[in-house]
């Protein structure tokens, strides 16, 4: 498999503030990582096909609803560092003030999980891990469409 390392950080030139992921809740980890998340899914899929906009949205969907990430984490959850771990369960634990619009709770929860672990990750820099995660996430995603 070929190694990819993502440079995420797009405006590292911009601020290169230096942010302590820990300080952040659950949810705030969430909508960063629901942001970065997308990008990896775009990115992926563009990657793969050049094709009209509509047909990338439907894919892209795919990937992104609560069903999807659902999947991701039952598949990462065993390769996951302890600390990785911890902000997995943070972010399924937390109370949101939103509900799914598509989906049940335990769906959306877990994908919020999954949410806080990218985000926590993207604020750590820890891009190569960002990555792998990503990468085996959305492989498995793939595999049960």
């Amino acid at each position: 498999m070929q190694e990819k390392v993502y440079n995420l950080n797009v405006f590292e030139e911009l601020n290169n503030k230096k942010v302590d992921p820990k300080v952040y809740s659950p949810l705030v980890l969430a909508y960063i990582g629901d942001a970065i998340y997308e990008i990896f899914v775009r990115d992926y899929i563009v990657k793969k096909a050049n094709a009209p906009v509509n047909k990338l949205h439907k894919e892209a969907k795919q990937y992104v609803k609560a069903s999807g990430q659902a999947k991701m984490y039952h598949k990462i959850k065993d390769i996951l560092t302890e600390e990785e771990f911890a902000v997995l369960k943070r972010g399924r634990n937390a109370r949101s003030a939103t509900s799914p619009k598509n989906g049940d709770i335990i769906e959306y929860r877990l994908a919020t999980g999954v949410e806080a672990l990218v985000g926590f990750l993207y604020l750590q820099n820890n891009n190569k891990r960002l990555a792998t995660i990503m990468e085996i996430g959305m492989k498995e995603i793939e595999r049960n469409n």
